[in-house]
């Protein structure tokens, strides 16, 4: 997974409590359910997922991870690249997730607070770590979007490729969860700035979304709330962004 070849549209398995839920910017008593997080992943894979995006929710809030066997059953179902998640504070937690079948592990408080992690972690498994730049009012916050790291987007993206990062997950907290559209501004500013690939994720509510986020030169966009609230099918944008 070190490169995409092609804009991938990735859909989000967020888990809290053994069920797939969505957020609202992030905050707890925000969500909606949907399932079963395998139900989910099988779903996806259905309808042409090319890789997922799986969070723990309940590690990304309260610092370890607490859906342990949700996504084992999801690594063991899916036959598609994972990038996971929520709640890995450790090196020897990444690694773990690396040696069970995680594909890529997403580092975001962890990565603020210890950055040499990031090549702790890539030595050992090159390829395998994505950033997660989390930004509100263009500064990065941590600790489930609850307190700000005092660095912008686009400085921490610069230190975290010289660390050996993957790629960068960008999610507008301003937007997230809220099904009004995207911000591409912050998404360009990001691209211009490194030279590894910007996964987006944040507000997509309509295929004109994705196709603003592809133009805008991400690798890539997560997809959450839109897909299940069936705005558009993974099909639908897929196809928008391959015309």
């Amino acid at each position: 997974m070190s490169a995409f070849p092609a804009f991938q549209v990735i859909p989000a398995v967020d888990m809290q409590d053994g069920e797939v839920v969505q957020l609202v910017q992030g905050e707890r008593g925000t969500e909606k359910t949907y399932g079963d997080p395998v139900d989910a992943a099988r779903r996806w894979l259905d309808e042409g997922a090319e890789a997922l995006h799986l969070v723990d929710l309940d590690g990304a809030f309260e610092g370890r991870r607490a859906n342990g066997d949700a996504i084992d059953e999801v690594l063991e179902t899916v036959d598609v690249p994972t990038q996971l998640g929520g709640g890995i504070r450790t090196a020897d937690d990444a690694v773990d997730l690396l040696e069970r079948g995680v594909d890529r592990v997403i580092l975001g408080t962890a990565a603020v607070e210890n950055p040499e992690i990031v090549a702790e972690i890539s030595e050992r498994h090159p390829d395998s770590v994505v950033v997660s730049l989390d930004a509100k009012d263009g500064e990065v916050v941590v600790e489930g979007w609850t307190e700000g790291a005092g660095i912008s987007p686009v400085d921490a993206a610069e230190r975290y490729e010289e660390l050996g990062a993957a790629a960068i997950l960008f999610t507008n907290v301003d937007v997230e969860g809220q099904l009004e559209g995207v911000a591409t501004e912050p998404v360009r500013e990001l691209v211009a700035a490194t030279d590894i690939p910007v996964i987006a994720s944040g507000g997509v509510a309509t295929l004109e979304d994705v196709r603003a986020l592809e133009d805008a030169g991400a690798a890539a966009v997560v997809v959450g709330s839109a897909l299940y609230e069936g705005r558009f099918s993974l099909a639908e944008a897929q196809a928008a962004v391959s015309e």
